[in-house]
């Protein structure tokens, strides 16, 4: 029978972390134009800044998140496939095509288009004319896609969030908040990586038309891979974007800007607010000893538990007082073992959630061992330790 074996240490009393460099000190308090502002940890939902992050407030194009939430977890239950062709009727052509005004990808009237197509015209043009094409092949009509999107936001936790359409087309009771928008953006990036990385492709190019990424932070922000700007008049300019940076990935939502140049201002603000607060920290080396895992069977009874790569983590002041680390591995080790075997992983917690995570592996090779009496004693003590 197998078991979990969970080593845990507080970082600071273990001295498992480097001090943080001398004269290091927090910013300031950030402030920022953004009507609504959020930052949080990507891995953890960690919040490290909001402003009037539960406003409920038109969120333009934004919303498209939830309206390709749907679509991925589609392709993921096999309900649709990427290849599929999708009518673009009459309704998505005027209502989202170039005669709209709108953003576009200039699908044509009655043209059949893969949903692969529809999706990059959506996450890279910000398409109404692929959305609300999707949304009627997906549910039968729009107003019964947008309903469909309500429920699944319920069910993910955007508890006030109300949907009205696939676009994010002006309408009164069309409504989320800038916390509803890093729930959608932190599913999207830690359940659908294969469809995330299309948020950072710098441009699409569909009937002749290319059109570039309209995501600012793509040209020349040092990290920054997605996700998606918002416009409408009532609802001023609005942007979701992430980044990385020594392994930690932050999520920012801002609305209500003025203009498209105070909008890239802000977001690059307070992204670059959000990583000063961290330092790289040098936890392990490569093939460094993380710990050892008893091992059944085996000509040697331990063997020793490394990181494959240098572990790195950014941290900020307060994180390196509060952080634990946990090994898990499943036991036993039943030999023989080889070396580099994957057997489990270190994490890195903050509030008990997981904000960093790397595989461990063994250090060296354990052989079987021949005795019968040894194979037998061992077998004794796993039933002893696992009843």
């Amino acid at each position: 029978m197998n078991w979990r074996c969970i080593f845990k240490y507080i970082v600071v009393g273990a001295g498992l972390l480097a001090i943080p460099p001398t004269g290091y000190t927090q910013d300031l308090p950030f402030e920022t134009k953004a009507a609504q502002a959020i930052l949080v940890d990507a891995k953890s939902g960690i919040v490290f800044f909001e402003k009037n992050a539960d406003d409920l407030i038109p969120p333009a194009s934004m919303s498209k998140l939830m309206t390709m939430t749907l679509v991925f977890e589609a392709l993921k239950a096999g309900t649709l496939i990427l290849d599929q062709e999708i009518v673009v009727n009459e309704d998505a052509w005027r209502r989202g095509g170039s005669s709209s005004g709108g953003s576009t990808m200039y699908a044509e009237l009655n043209s059949r288009v893969k949903l692969v197509d529809l999706m990059h015209g959506a996450m890279i043009q910000s398409a109404n004319d692929a959305c609300i094409a999707i949304a009627d092949a997906m549910a039968g009509s729009e107003p019964a896609f947008a309903d469909r999107m309500t429920a699944r936001g319920r069910e993910l936790g955007l508890q006030k969030a109300t949907f009205r359409n696939s676009s994010g087309l002006p309408d009164p009771e069309h409504l989320m908040s800038v916390r509803d928008l890093t729930i959608l953006a932190r599913h999207i990036i830690l359940d659908f990586p294969e469809y995330y990385k299309i948020y950072s492709e710098p441009e699409f190019t569909w009937n002749k038309i290319t059109q570039q990424n309209r995501n600012p932070l793509l040209k020349d922000y040092p990290g920054a891979d997605g996700m998606k700007t918002g416009y409408t008049k009532e609802a001023g300019y609005g942007m979701v974007g992430s980044a990385v940076r020594d392994g930690r990935r932050l999520v920012m939502v801002i609305a209500g800007l003025k203009s498209i140049n105070q909008r890239k201002e802000e977001a690059q603000k307070l992204l670059d607010w959000g990583f000063r607060q961290f330092r790289p920290i040098d936890v392990y080396a490569a093939g460094e000893t993380v710990s050892k895992a008893r091992v059944w069977g085996g000509t040697t009874r331990w063997v020793n538990l490394i990181t494959k790569d240098n572990v790195k983590l950014a941290l900020s002041s307060q994180e390196q007082e509060k952080i634990e680390v946990k090994l898990n591995y499943t036991g036993p080790l039943m030999a023989p073992i080889k070396a580099g075997q994957q057997v489990g992983s270190v994490r890195f917690l903050m509030d008990g959630k997981t904000i960093y995570e790397t595989p461990v592996e063994t250090a060296n090779s354990v052989d079987a061992v021949d005795s019968m009496w040894s194979r037998a004693l061992d077998s004794v003590f796993i039933m002893i330790l696992g009843s």
